[in-house]
């Protein structure tokens, strides 16, 4: 099975996955290969879903300044990935 991009995953799709490897990880029955492939996997979900958060809370913040009679503008998704 082809795993996703965590770029192309809901957020929650992305919280199910992370969940299920901290699970799997956490038995000790992987093997090390398969342990660190697990972990790399982990660490892009995570990072993802952080993004995913931050612009989230950015747009909230937005909303939340704007008062009732501001025109409606679309977000702009400016450099809020760390590489």
């Amino acid at each position: 099975m082809a795993t996703k991009k965590p770029e192309n995953m809901t957020f929650e799709a992305t919280l199910e996955e992370l969940d299920s490897i901290v699970e799997q990880l956490e038995g000790g029955d992987l093997a090390l290969e398969d342990s660190l492939k697990h972990f790399e996997r982990g660490i892009s979900l995570a990072r993802e879903g952080q993004t995913k958060l931050t612009q989230a809370e950015q747009r909230v913040s937005i909303l939340l300044e704007k008062d009732d009679n501001a025109p409606l503008s679309d977000f702009q998704n400016e450099h809020l990935r760390e590489d």
